[in-house]
């Protein structure tokens, strides 16, 4: 470490070039050589998903460049989305190939960081990476995720990006900023890929930030409330024109109608549906695309993630911005449990896409299904949405 860094923020920076590549595919992960091949026939544009994540996050803290020294790894692990930010960045680490990185070019990353000596290691990528991370510093840094994979069960990721912008921004302008034990957790993949959500608590790292700012750890499972479920799903099922063709997200609660409709589901994918008959399941991005812009009248239907709040962008990487902007984000249906949105304590439904200016249309009042025909009014929103708004103040923003 230089004398010239000693009086900055000495930021680690790493970047998973993988992270979230198998939400598109529908491969509901990017663990694994085969899938990694496989995330390699993608175009560049769509690879550099979580790289621009990352420069997301970082662009709240250009403003004072002057203040912290980014350590980082060459290429895609992170140079590339620090250079030309006009922040000091040092490489202490390189892959053997670039084209390959893998869990153990982000544990000896990691460990080339710890050596450093960095004051926090920010990284983007899903449990996978974070469960990586775990393993070499457990609670000796502080660590705060950028969310960019498929699976985020974990609550060191923030809610999104420039969630992790303005926590940064306030740890370089010496504002009060916490600091919280958060869990590490990560999915058994291939029981994920068989609709079997099994996951394994590994341990908890230090993590600065508020509640609205991170994400909760995600409740995994059916809903306890079963009967609750099974009245969304009754009114449901008896509502469903016809002429409307339902693309059915993951989730327990849309699973119950699935069930209610005597068809088969992907629990964890996500499976279309019209005129009572299952028309694919497991859908990928690019095929409900492809069914989007092909056929008229076409819904999106998606429950909460218990614990986080996400409508979008955990999970459910499928219905990529180009799916929700073909079927129109007026033609979204969300269903959730009056216990499940309780939980949530007054915080807005979350949703990241990946695209901002989507998410920002998204930021709405939206009547949420709980029930047999019965509704509540509740806020999709940034972090930092007031909670104490009232019935009437809602009914008037709509």
């Amino acid at each position: 470490m230089s004398a010239e860094t000693t009086n900055r923020l000495i930021l680690g920076l790493l970047v998973n070039p993988f992270a979230g590549l198998g939400g598109a595919l529908a491969m509901k992960g990017s663990d694994g050589d085969a899938l990694r091949e496989r995330a390699l026939t993608l175009s560049k544009e769509d690879r550099a998903r979580s790289q621009g994540r990352a420069q997301r996050a970082l662009s709240a803290l250009k403003p004072y460049a002057d203040l912290i020294h980014i350590v980082t790894c060459s290429g895609a692990m992170g140079a590339q989305v620090a250079a030309g930010m006009g922040f000091s960045v040092e490489t202490v680490f390189s892959p053997d190939d670039v084209d390959h990185t893998s869990s153990d070019d982000t544990r000896a990353a990691v460990v080339a960081f710890r050596d450093y000596g960095v004051d926090m290691l920010l990284f983007a990528g899903g449990d996978g990476t974070a469960r990586d991370v775990y393993d070499v510093l457990g609670q000796t840094l502080p660590v705060l995720g950028i969310p960019a994979g498929v699976k985020m069960h974990s609550g060191v990721f923030a809610v999104s990006p420039e969630a992790v912008g303005e926590l940064l921004v306030g740890l370089v302008t010496g504002g009060l900023v916490s600091g919280n034990l958060r869990e590490v957790r990560d999915i058994d993949e291939e029981a994920f890929r068989a609709d079997r959500v099994k996951t394994r608590y590994y341990g908890d790292m230090w993590v600065p930030g508020e509640g609205l700012y991170l994400q909760q750890t995600k409740v995994a499972g059916r809903e306890s409330q079963a009967l609750v479920a099974a009245d969304i799903a009754a009114w449901m099922a008896d509502s469903l024109s016809p002429e409307v063709s339902y693309l059915m997200g993951p989730g327990s609660t849309v699973a119950a109608i699935m069930e209610a409709l005597g068809l088969e589901n992907t629990l964890l994918g996500v499976d279309i549906v019209k005129a009572g008959e299952l028309v694919a399941a497991d859908v990928d991005a690019q095929s409900l695309l492809d069914y989007a812009n092909s056929h008229d009248h076409c819904r999106i239907v998606v429950t909460a993630i218990g614990g986080q709040g996400h409508i979008f962008g955990r999970g459910n990487q499928q219905f990529s911005p180009a799916v929700i902007r073909a079927v129109g984000v007026e033609n979204i249906s969300i269903v959730a449990t009056r216990t499940k949105l309780a939980a949530l304590e007054g915080r807005p439904l979350l949703v990241d896409t990946n695209d901002p200016d989507l998410d920002r249309s998204l930021y709405s009042v939206h009547t949420i299904l709980t029930g047999y025909d019965d509704y509540l009014l509740y806020r999709v929103g940034p972090v930092g949405v007031l909670k104490d708004v009232n019935e009437a103040e809602l009914h008037e923003r709509q």
